[in-house]
């Protein structure tokens, strides 16, 4: 158990107040209050239910400059808006579609980006009595409802999202510690699914549907113990991380369902994770109450960040706030704040970072400096960002230039047991033991990294599936995920409530067998605090009443939500009230001013 050390005397007052403002070395982000989202009417809070409010956004690449869309759900409600971000205040009176829902309540939803347009998009919206349903809130229709008897999993839906690059498959995970892949196109059936057991391994198992029709599920996955919590495709849509309640991260190979590594909380369960923009690095957070940064290729834990004091609900990295420089070593001399002026905003500066890293590999002579920026929200409605350096990233590399840095609060003081470092620290990679265990780093508040490629099988699921004598399962190929998916009419405003069951899936395969944490602790796949660079927030604030369930980073903003159901735009530095044109103006190279 984590100890922390009480507030010092006369603190309460500060520690307690909803902060709307914090500075970073780029600047002053500022909340925006006449751009908060929320319900038109408030109802009390405690009428919400427990399932956490969520926000989706997506572009419909409108000409009138306000192409962004949001959706969000409080209690039964579903609302669909036009965000006007930091440009024009909200008109929380004019939702372009609203939604009420009876005997159920949505839990998650995801946009498709590859099919959005001005007249129509396609919106996923899971369940918490296990039903998906497809919908498009522009046109106003109701396409499809998935799981619409609760044949196929009767649990809470904890994430949904389109499959990358498809504009028809869809994976659903749920609070049963399963998933399943869906495909638009097919039906579910009448009755309860049959499964035919594709691909297994250690704590984890993966089946086809067994009909003599193509029908939804195409795959089923079992992972782990417990709830299935979040999942996330890497960029590159290769690679799957999940988290559960069992207090693993698995990462698997997608097309050819193989286990790529794993890694343990240090305690509990984990709830959130998040790729890198250049899918090399993941970062978990959960009810240890630590975010991890876990390494893609060396598989293996890089550094622990402590600074919340309850759960952490949501971990997001912020591509616009990372930078890169290529130099000779001795090139920089000049202090912290004259590397600031390299920092850039921006969705060109964001995709030429990613392009940038992607090119570099270890044999590069001209050293590369990266600094990441990563974020998290918890139960303790407080904001942390976080920045990943190279002295972190890469231990055994001289610097290319000295850093120096000064936090803007006092992070809380680190867990018992995590200070110092350990000469004896295992930190060698899980897949590649003959590596070289970096030695123990201090704590560190700013850290940077080398991107190398991702490397899997190409092989797809059909290719296993057709191995294993199951050629129907070529409609799961993920090659073809370009084919455009058709509508298919729906009983309008459909009523989710009092849904019988005729059948249960009693199916479970999967050989579980219980880790004991006492014998985890210490090693690679959860090494002790001393073994790992601890790192300290460079901020943590206060802004919220009620626990937080939502970052999400934005060219010109950072979106946060929480449970009462409150949508808050905090305006990036210089980005204030300014229309896209006057940014422009004032900062033509995109600097922060």
């Amino acid at each position: 158990m984590l100890l922390f050390k009480m507030a010092a005397e006369g603190g309460g007052k500060e520690m307690n107040e909803i902060k709307t403002q914090f500075t970073t070395r780029e600047g002053l982000y500022k909340l925006l209050s006449h751009s908060e989202y929320s319900r038109p009417n408030r109802v009390p809070f405690n009428s919400q239910g427990s399932n956490p409010v969520r926000v989706s956004f997506v572009n419909v690449n409108d000409q009138s400059g306000n192409g962004d869309r949001l959706c969000f759900n409080v209690g039964r409600e579903l609302y669909f808006y036009i965000y006007k971000g930091v440009r024009k205040a909200a008109d929380l009176s004019k939702p372009i579609d609203k939604r009420i829902y009876k005997g159920t309540q949505p839990t998650c939803h995801d946009f498709n980006h590859l099919t959005a347009t001005a007249e129509s998009v396609s919106l996923l919206v899971g369940f918490s009595a296990g039903q998906v349903q497809l919908i498009d809130p522009i046109k106003k229709e109701t396409s499809k409802l998935f799981n619409e008897e609760r044949l196929i999993d009767k649990s809470r839906v904890t994430c949904v999202k389109w499959v990358p690059g498809s504009e028809s498959l869809f994976l659903v995970a749920h609070s049963s510690g399963s998933m399943y892949l869906y495909n638009v196109e097919h039906n579910c059936g009448t009755t309860a699914p049959h499964y035919q057991l594709l691909k297994q391994g250690e704590s984890f198992a993966v089946h086809t549907c067994k009909s003599k029709s193509t029908r939804n599920p195409l795959l089923k996955w079992t992972v782990g113990e417990g709830a299935l919590n979040e999942f996330a495709f890497s960029p590159d849509g290769k690679f799957l991380a999940c988290v559960s309640q069992d207090g693993f991260l698995r990462v698997f190979n997608f097309d050819s369902v193989e286990l790529h590594g794993t890694m343990k909380s240090y305690f509990g369960g984990l709830l959130c994770a998040c790729w890198s923009p250049d899918g090399k690095y993941i970062v978990t957070g959960g009810e240890d109450d630590l975010v991890t940064v876990w390494s893609f290729l060396d598989c293996r834990v890089i550094a622990r960040g402590h600074g919340h004091k309850s759960w952490v609900s949501v971990v997001a990295f912020d591509p616009y706030t990372t930078s890169v420089e290529e130099s000779d070593p001795m090139e920089f001399s000049g202090s912290d704040e004259d590397f600031q002026d390299l920092l850039h905003f921006g969705r060109d500066r964001a995709n030429s970072t990613q392009s940038r890293l992607s090119k570099r590999n270890s044999t590069d002579s001209r050293p590369v400096s990266v600094t990441y920026r990563f974020g998290s929200v918890g139960q303790d409605t407080q904001l942390c960002l976080w920045d990943l350096t190279e002295d972190i990233l890469f231990p055994h590399q001289p610097l290319s230039r000295a850093r120096t840095h000064t936090n803007v609060m006092n992070a809380t003081s680190p867990p018992a047991g995590s200070g110092g470092t350990n000469p004896g620290s295992n930190g060698n990679s899980i897949t590649t033991p003959g590596n070289s265990v970096p030695p123990p780093l201090p704590r560190s508040n700013s850290l940077p990294h080398s991107a190398v490629s991702n490397s899997g099988s190409k092989s797809s699921v059909m290719d296993g599936a057709i191995a294993s004598g199951v050629s129907k399962f070529a409609t799961l190929s993920l090659h073809d995920r370009k084919e455009r998916h058709h509508e298919k009419d729906h009983k309008r405003n459909h009523s989710m409530g009092h849904i019988s069951s005729k059948s249960s899936d009693k199916l479970n395969l999967v050989t579980k067998t219980k880790t004991d944490p006492a014998k985890t602790l210490g090693t690679p796949l959860c090494p002790r605090m001393e073994d790992v660079p601890l790192l300290e927030p460079l901020i943590c604030k206060k802004i919220a009443h009620e626990r937080l369930t939502v970052l999400i980073f934005l060219e010109d903003c950072i979106v946060t939500a929480c449970q009462e159901g409150f949508i808050c735009t905090w305006a990036r530095p210089g980005k204030v009230g300014l229309l896209p044109s006057q940014n422009q103006a004032n900062s033509p190279s995109g600097t922060v001013v």
